[in-house]
């Protein structure tokens, strides 16, 4: 289920705004210069990379219609239980993105399969976006943030990038995530 909580930034627990309606979600987040949309599932999620991008084909080249993306790529990330090494590589890969930080360009993201969130550092408030499976959502370049996928992630996201070398943090050194619930518990809320 898509989810949009809003939070003071002082304060994790003073919830200005949560709902799961998708007009609303449109509209908050439009309201604060944030893209959302939704896009038809795919056939298959386990489909290969090259599949998967050819069926968006036509979506990909109409969001991308100015050419500003030169990099279009699918990241996928799911639970392996025959890796005993998955636990620690699940957790590298979310303590990755957890500490806010911003970039110099939009960060645009399809969920095609799974689930994470963004959590968007604004002017007195987090407001937390858990993208499921259709959401397509764009932080603008130089949105303080952080991102979440869960202690078990499992996801498949299309990316879209300006630079080849494609994520590229700058990390703000402010521990405000620690203070804020994760996508699991935010789910569970």
């Amino acid at each position: 289920m898509t989810v949009l909580q809003v939070m003071s930034d002082t304060a994790a627990d003073r919830v200005v705004l949560r709902t799961s309606d998708p007009a609303v979600i449109g509209a908050e987040l439009a309201r604060r210069g944030i893209v959302f949309d939704r896009w038809p599932l795919p056939a298959d999620p386990r489909a290969a990379t090259d599949d998967i991008l050819a069926e968006y084909a036509a979506r990909i080249a109409d969001l991308n219609a100015d050419g500003r993306f030169r990099h279009i790529d699918v990241a996928r990330i799911a639970p392996d239980e025959r890796d005993p090494r998955w636990p620690q590589t699940a957790a590298a890969a979310r303590g990755k993105f957890l500490a806010e930080h911003r970039h110099a360009e939009d960060e645009v993201r399809f969920f095609a399969a799974g689930r994470g969130c963004f959590y968007l550092h604004l002017d007195g408030e987090v407001v937390a976006v858990v993208c499921e499976a259709g959401d397509l959502v764009s932080v603008p370049a130089g949105t303080r943030h952080w991102f979440d996928m869960g202690v078990r992630p499992d996801f498949l996201a299309i990316r879209f990038f300006e630079e080849q070398d494609g994520w590229v943090g700058d990390f703000t050194g402010d521990r405000i995530g620690e203070g804020f619930p994760g996508l699991d518990e935010l789910l569970a809320a």
